[in-house]
């Protein structure tokens, strides 16, 4: 990374990790409990340890139990799908592609279905384990489409909307046919994006697979770099194409299905926040992906305080206010790239 990367990127990482750690300091004592920050601080310290958490045992609840690891939950999520939007950009050379394009979500869709409704694995699975199979199951059906297809970046986004559309008609057609209508009315919850149920299994597991495919991504930055000017550019500069884009896939699936698996579907994450970090920093992946990664993260903290306060105590699905949020960033970016043709 050369002097002018460090000195830019630096300070902005330094700045977005105080506004991360103050932003979920402050969102977790949001709601109708009223809870200070600095009783957010001792009750974190004194389960880490350091301290003594000199708070109510309902209190220490709500902070440790419910609104922690929700708020821990929406930063991973946030920053996980951004990052895959990010990369699935690059390596489609599509400014409009976003971690959903494989059909990871359709697929992740069907298979909590197939549990919720279904009842597969007879209570021995969790909504979680089936979402997590059934976007693993479509990742793969729709790479061997798009391989058998002859592969290229248009192969792989026509075979994920084949498997979209696939997928979302497995899900339309279990629930008419089998669910009933509270059955119907939780999947659709769910379906829409929801981290009520977060806990702190939920944040560990997401936690490690989005890290990984952080610290993977951060050693690919030159190869994506080289992918911003084409396959055949990439590999003249000795750039394994093949495998890295394999590798960079792969990741990006794991990624994806973990979050969905765990929070349902989240749209216009990985489509709008990777082109405000390119505003922000440039196109360049050293100073890109991080950047994305804080801002996805610092997003979803506030969506998700958002969505589980406006109308409390009726709660708003997570993926609706992203999709408020999102539809005008998403007009605005087609009317800047109009532009700029």
């Amino acid at each position: 990374m050369s002097r002018t990367d460090r000195g830019l990127l630096i300070p902005l990482l330094l700045g977005g990790v105080v506004v991360l750690v103050l932003s979920i300091g402050v969102a977790v004592t949001i709601g109708p409990a009223s809870v200070s920050v600095s009783d957010v601080y001792r009750v974190i310290l004194g389960h880490i340890g350091i301290g003594t958490a000199e708070v109510s045992r309902i209190e220490d609840g709500i902070v440790w139990q419910l609104r922690l690891p929700r708020t821990l939950l929406a930063a991973i999520c946030g920053a996980g799908l951004a990052l895959c939007g990010a990369i699935m950009q690059s390596l489609l050379r599509n400014p409009l592609a976003d971690p959903f394009v494989l059909g990871i979500s359709s697929g992740a869709s069907t298979g909590a279905v197939v549990v919720a409704v279904l009842g597969v694995g007879g209570g021995a699975l969790s909504l979680s384990t089936g979402a997590f199979a059934g976007a693993l199951l479509s990742f793969v059906l729709v790479m061997l489409l798009a391989a058998g297809a002859g592969g290229g970046n248009d192969r792989v986004v026509l075979a994920g909307v084949a498997g979209t559309q696939l997928f979302s008609a497995l899900t339309s057609f279990i629930v008419i046919s089998s669910a009933d209508a509270e059955q119907t009315r939780g999947v659709l919850f769910w379906l829409l994006g929801s981290l009520s149920g977060a806990d702190w299994t939920d944040v560990a597991l997401c936690g490690a697979v989005a890290l990984l495919g952080i610290v993977v991504c951060l050693f690919n930055t030159s190869a994506l770099d080289a992918f911003t000017f084409g396959h055949d550019a990439a590999a003249s500069l000795g750039v394994p194409v093949k495998w890295v884009r394999i590798l960079l896939l792969v990741i990006t699936a794991l990624i994806t299905a973990a979050l969905v698996s765990a929070a349902g579907a989240i749209g216009f994450v990985g489509l709008v926040l990777p082109h405000a970090a390119r505003f922000l920093v440039g196109a360049r992946h050293r100073r890109l992906l991080p950047t994305t990664v804080m801002i996805g993260a610092i997003f979803m903290v506030w969506v998700d305080t958002i969505a589980r306060t406006v109308f409390a105590p009726q709660e708003i699905p997570v993926g609706v206010v992203t999709a408020l949020i999102g539809v005008p960033a998403f007009a605005l970016i087609l009317f800047r790239l109009r532009r700029s043709r």
